[in-house]
């Protein structure tokens, strides 16, 4: 099959969310050649996902605070973030916040900082906050992505890593514009691919957020780590879906089910349960308030209805009253309105396993993001998701573009393909996807046990074995799409069952029915690698720095 060979550039980004732009401008402030790919228009993925009312940004109020926010960050982790990480990551988020204000970003501040619903959620005290609004995003980064003339390849989506010898030189990309195959030689590649809520049917992510980077990371050599613990949390389904849900409201609300009846009936203290809901958006196995998400995913995607115990006039909080103007000037939905709500995949707590410098352990390969893991745990404290990208997005540029200078001679020699352009038919790969998420969704949501997992992997086993049985040689680029897309998202999401199968207790993120305790002697990360056969294998990971 052709592939079109555009120039080739010193620092391919792939992702143009919030950590992807800032590696971009940071590799092109190093002096390096910088090109970023997006699935979407520039500014897309999750950080834009219209759904939502603005990101939230959360930092340590003073240096003194820094130590204490790093403890915080390892105690709602459970064990499973690496210290040494977490306070690298502690200590660039100032240095972060001060680049975006340099670009002349307008950032949100709070009238009411002091109001409780400003503490970040899982956290204990207030922090520096900050609202990162899109418009002021987006206008002051295209000035800079313009100033330092960064390449943007748009609707430009990851297939491959080009690699020579271990080392990454380039990607193979599909143009879904001219629909051809485009191979970009780079001497460093970032990957800032976003999450992978693309793997499950109700999800607050956009459609570009697919879940399929990681698993050619994967392949490529990579370690992903933390991936049972996938952030769970409400969102509308009624009168419109795909909405966040603002939990700091939760506080003033009674839930009913399809009949009517108190949904929290058989909970001993449900306005208890319901306010320790308020402290926190995604859903967590460690706190008492897990009783109202367990009364959510036991209704399913019916939802539950929400009553508000106060009227328009009520003098509320400002993070809350800004939420219900967003929501009735963006989505037509009133403070009156009758809300249903359900459990959504939202935001991914593991990933590819990178270092204090965005490396990702494969030479010419840095990631940065919600791609990546080891800086978050079980349970990640509110805002940082935000601030993660930005730290190590400005990172994995500046590391990227320092490759890619001290080996620009030797990657200057033609990238090897590994891509053997074979194609299972479109309509195979669509309907192969559709049964992924419907499976990841049944069976991998906030209610997990040995017999769902059991039965998604099994399932999953089925699809690939499927996907494998059907494929051909193709010289029809969108098949050969189709299909690469199909195989990294089964991978992925058997890598996902793999280390909830293999994690047979309950912390954070991760719960199980039938193991509802946390258990001592698995407080440690889980690594998934790509054996010798080929095989996924799931190992405690041994890295501690």
């Amino acid at each position: 099959m052709h592939l079109n060979r555009p120039k080739r550039f010193d620092v391919l980004v792939i992702g143009c969310g919030i950590a992807g732009t800032m590696a971009a401008i940071s590799a092109a402030r190093a002096g390096a050649r910088t090109a970023i790919a997006c699935l979407g228009p520039l500014f897309s993925g999750s950080s834009f996902y219209p759904g939502t009312w603005g990101l939230g940004f959360i930092g340590p109020e003073s240096p003194s605070d820094e130590a204490d926010l790093a403890d915080r960050i390892l105690d709602v982790g459970c064990g499973m973030a690496d210290p040494a990480l977490v306070a690298s990551f502690v200590g660039g988020i100032s240095d972060g916040l001060a680049q975006l204000e340099a670009l002349g970003m307008t950032l949100k501040k709070p009238a009411r900082a002091q109001e409780r619903e400003f503490i970040p959620c899982f956290d204990r005290k207030h922090r520096l906050w900050r609202g990162i609004e899109r418009g002021p995003f987006e206008h002051a980064m295209a000035a800079e992505l313009d100033r330092l003339n960064v390449t943007v390849l748009p609707r430009q989506e990851l297939i491959d890593l080009a690699m020579q010898e271990g080392t990454a030189t380039g990607a193979v990309l599909f143009d879904h514009a001219a629909q051809s195959f485009e191979l970009v030689p780079a001497g460093a590649v970032v990957l800032a691919t976003g999450g992978y809520g693309g793997l499950f049917e109700r999800r607050l992510t956009a459609d570009d957020v697919q879940g399929t980077a990681q698993a050619v990371a994967l392949r490529s050599g990579c370690t992903l780590v933390n991936l049972e613990f996938m952030q769970m949390m409400p969102g509308l389904v009624h009168p419109k879906s795909g909405i966040v849900f603002n939990e700091k409201t939760f506080r003033f609300a009674q839930l009913f089910d399809a009949e009517g009846r108190d949904a929290l009936r058989e909970v001993p203290d449900a306005r208890f349960a319901l306010e320790a809901r308020s402290g926190h958006g995604p859903f967590t196995a460690r706190l008492a308030s897990r009783d109202v998400d367990l009364a959510l995913a036991n209704a399913g995607s019916n939802g539950l209805t929400v009553r508000y115990r106060f009227d328009s006039s009520c003098q509320l909080p400002e993070f809350v009253r800004t939420y219900f103007d967003w929501l009735e000037k963006d989505c037509g939905i009133r403070i009156d309105d009758e809300l249903v709500i359900a459990p959504y995949a939202h935001a991914a707590n593991g990933g590819v396993l990178i270092d204090e410098h965005a490396a990702t352990g494969v030479d010419g390969l840095y990631a940065c993001g919600e791609a990546t893991g080891g800086m978050h745990g079980a349970d990640r404290i509110g805002g940082l998701s935000s601030a993660n990208g930005i730290v190590f997005g400005l990172r994995a540029g500046v590391s990227a573009a320092a490759w890619a200078g001290k080996t620009g001679a030797q990657s200057s020699r033609q990238p090897h393909v590994r891509a053997a352009f074979e194609g299972i038919g479109i309509e195979n790969g669509v309907d192969i996807r559709k049964a992924l998420r419907r499976i990841m969704t049944e069976h991998c949501m906030i209610a997990r046990s040995e017999h769902g997992l059991n039965a998604a992997q099994k399932a999953l086993e089925d699809l690939a074995e499927q996907a494998e049985s059907a494929k051909r040689r193709t010289e029809d680029p969108r098949q050969a799409a189709e299909t690469a897309r199909t195989l990294a998202q089964l991978t992925l999401a058997r890598s996902i069952v793999k280390a909830a199968r293999t994690r047979t207790e309950s912390r954070g993120a991760h719960y199980r029915l039938d193991f509802p305790a946390s258990d001592p002697r698995q407080a440690r990360p889980l690594a998934i690698d790509l054996g010798k056969n080929g095989d996924l294998v799931a190992r405690p990971l041994d890295r501690r720095r």
